[in-house]
């Protein structure tokens, strides 16, 4: 058995999420992804990353200001926080030079094959020229607030993950900073079509290209773009319920200040210079982040579609139909006679909001009851919820107002909810609400009914169309009262949900988990067969990965795959030697988690909310489902399989952690799992 001092087996969870956000840019310079999906990879590692510096290099600064001693006592592991951070900071370096190489070298030259050209101020025509300098005039002029750089001065502040300039004088004028404002222009301007090709310019070079004229008194020496990324925790204390909501709405303003993390700068800056605003923005050499000349490529998501051409996007790839569930069919009173599987992206999302809509209007139905994690700004979710309120329905919502980088929306719509007369709960203090269950109870002649449903993914209709997700309908009456007790805990009705059908955290789902592993392990050592088949989005506890080292060497046979963060590194002789790890990055977030246990020949599937993280096992309230229905286990056992044989968005997880794709056998047919799995829904509508 593995010793706790083995740790070749063993990555930092930050190292290895970096490695994720590679797969990420690995789509990006991937020739055989369309152009215009090329450019939105581009936009999503920009974005993770920000968010990475945001959230986790935030934490590992605030630890490595904690003493040694004080770190042991918080942490189950002995972690580095400045080793971590030096990795960190040379990875990333590395990856950015990677996306400037694939942003100047392939994607710019490609656009320009298909007819559009990305130009900077110093390439502009006359004529756009001259539309420049109206366009400036008419609509940046009202926005432009020059502040100065100087000591004694008040400091400006510069907004989280916002542009800005810094422009440089050759006289004695102090230099000053301007912000650029995408949030009221975008940042891609088309200048009008001359010809068959179309010009594209950055909102900022427009400015660049003005900025002399706008300092006609002054002699500009330089312009340099900046950008800082700030820490976003927002440091809440234990209070509960509508305390808790005022501090969250107060600290979302605050974040916009938080400590900074990261300060991206033009690498042509003046090293005075950029001395000059460490001083007075309190940068420290840490935080520091040399650039190319532009930055926040998250903007790359609006990118205009100039060009529609079929052959610089994804083909499309409509949600389907449900295959049991025709025009004019009652969800209800599907679900009353069968368990029903949805998975979406690839089916239809607005089931969810038909059977929630057909609660509403029942007039047996007397109770909703909601979890609500992430919800969409225009949440029709939220909407169909307030209907029922104002039926006479007794609806309780359970909202996260916690969910990071969601908390205004979710606040909104709490608020809504509760002016409609919906009983609205709030976070509780130190453990958020990560599952995803709804419960209809009705009224059925003299018995209470319940229709539940229990899914991996939010009830947000606009992730619904991106993310990988699976949902059960059921009516299964002994998992609806359990659902049930779940509810009663988040109502504070009861300290422990009673339940042995649902596996819930931070009640059952580790030692239920790490029991079926257990049992693996034994059956191995017997010479029965042992096996696991395990899909999540995260690995990172560190019991659970002693228990799966444990399990290789018993002979187990594991195959995982893992979308983000994978601390097991797989195939070390000794240890992991059974495990394959495989990661899928494609068109589609993959955000299902599916556990399969051989269990002695009598395998068992759950389907859950929660991956193998410290956070989710021990610090949320999460549900995973049994699947018991025959056919719906077929199902959901030939969705991961195809997962499985995937030969072209899955990558191997490898002691090299340099993500190579999982590239096809001679002897094999190409395979796209989201692809297939797509075409395998829609062949189960003809059937």
């Amino acid at each position: 058995m593995a010793q706790k001092s083995d740790k070749e087996y063993l990555i930092d969870r930050d190292i290895s999420w970096l490695y994720f956000n590679h797969r990420v840019l690995q789509e990006a310079m991937n020739t055989s992804v369309p152009l215009y999906e090329r450019i939105k990879f581009l936009a999503i590692y920009s974005s993770n990353l920000d968010e990475f510096f945001r959230v986790r290099v935030a934490y590992l600064r605030r630890l490595k200001l904690l003493e040694k001693t004080t770190r042991k006592e918080l942490l189950p592991e002995k972690i580095k926080p400045k080793k971590i951070l030096e990795a960190i900071k040379a990875i990333v370096h590395e990856q950015q030079t990677l996306l400037g190489e694939i942003f100047r070298h392939q994607i710019l030259p490609e656009l320009e094959r298909a007819g559009v050209y990305l130009v900077s101020n110093e390439h502009y025509t006359i004529e756009e020229q001259t539309y420049a300098t109206q366009f400036f005039k008419e609509n940046i002029l009202n926005y432009i607030k020059e502040l100065p750089l100087e000591e004694g001065n008040q400091t400006p502040i510069l907004e989280d993950r916002v542009l800005y300039f810094i422009v440089e004088f050759k006289t004695t004028h102090n230099p000053c900073i301007i912000k650029i404002p995408t949030q009221y222009l975008g940042r891609f301007i088309v200048f009008p079509r001359k010809g068959n090709d179309y010009r594209v310019t950055f909102l900022d070079d427009i400015i660049r290209y003005n900025l002399p004229e706008y300092f006609s008194d002054k002699s500009i020496a330089g312009v340099y773009a900046v950008k800082i990324s700030r820490d976003a925790e927002l440091y809440l204390g234990d209070e509960l319920d509508i305390d808790l909501v005022e501090q969250i709405t107060e600290s979302l303003v605050k974040r916009q200040l938080g400590t900074p993390t990261r300060f991206l700068y033009d690498n042509q800056m003046p090293q005075t210079l950029l001395e000059q605003l460490q001083n007075l923005l309190n940068i420290k050499d840490e935080d520091l982040a040399s650039g190319a000349r532009y930055h926040n490529f998250h903007d790359f998501f609006k990118f205009p579609h100039l060009i529609q051409n079929h052959l610089l996007q994804d083909c499309p790839l409509p949600p389907l139909p449900h295959y049991q569930i025709l025009e004019g069919n009652s969800i209800m009173e599907k679900i009353h006679h069968r368990d029903i599987m949805l998975h979406f992206p690839y089916q239809r999302y607005d089931y969810i909001l038909q059977f929630l809509k057909e609660a509403a209007y029942d007039k047996q139905v007397k109770q909703i009851k909601i979890t609500l994690y992430r919800v969409a700004e225009q949440s029709e979710v939220a909407k169909t919820l307030i209907e029922a309120v104002k039926r006479g329905k007794q609806v309780t919502v359970f909202v996260e107002a916690k969910a990071r980088f969601d908390e205004a929306s979710n606040l909104y719509w709490g608020k809504e909810l509760q002016k409609a007369g919906a009983k609205v709960m709030y976070s509780f203090p130190d453990i958020k609400v990560h599952s995803k269950i709804l419960l209809v109870i009705k009224e059925e002649g003299e018995k209470r009914k319940y229709y539940s449903y229990i899914g991996t993914g939010n009830f947000n209709e606009k992730t619904a169309t991106l993310y990988g997700d699976h949902a059960l309908l059921t009516y299964d009456q002994k998992i609806g009262k359990e659902v049930h007790q779940v509810f009663y805990l988040l109502e504070r009705r009861i300290l422990i949900p009673r339940t042995e059908r649902l596996l819930v955290s931070p009640f059952s789902i580790r030692t239920k988990f790490e029991k079926m592993i257990q049992r693996e392990i034994k059956n191995a050592q017997k010479g029965f067969p042992a096996y696991m088949i395990i899909k999540m989005n995260s690995l990172e506890d560190a019991d659970i990965i002693e228990k799966l080292v444990e399990a290789s060497q018993a002979g187990v046979k594991i195959k995982m795959i893992v979308r983000g963060i994978c601390r097991l590194v797989p195939n070390i002789k000794g240890y992991t030697d059974n495990i394959e790890v495989i990661s899928i990055v494609d068109r589609f977030l993959e955000h299902a988690r599916v556990y399969i246990f051989c269990n002695g020949g009598d395998e068992k599937m759950y389907m859950a909310s929660a991956d193998w993280m410290l956070r989710n096992l021990d610090r949320r309230v999460e549900v995973a489902v049994p699947i018991r229905d025959r056919d719906l286990y077929k199902e959901l056992r030939d969705i991961i399989n195809i997962q499985l044989a995937d030969n072209q968005k899955a990558r191997l997880i490898t002691k090299s952690q340099d993500n190579p794709y999982k590239y096809k056998l001679s002897t094999e047919r190409a395979l796209r799992s989201q692809h297939e799995i797509y075409d395998y829904l829609k062949r189960k509508i003809k059937v």
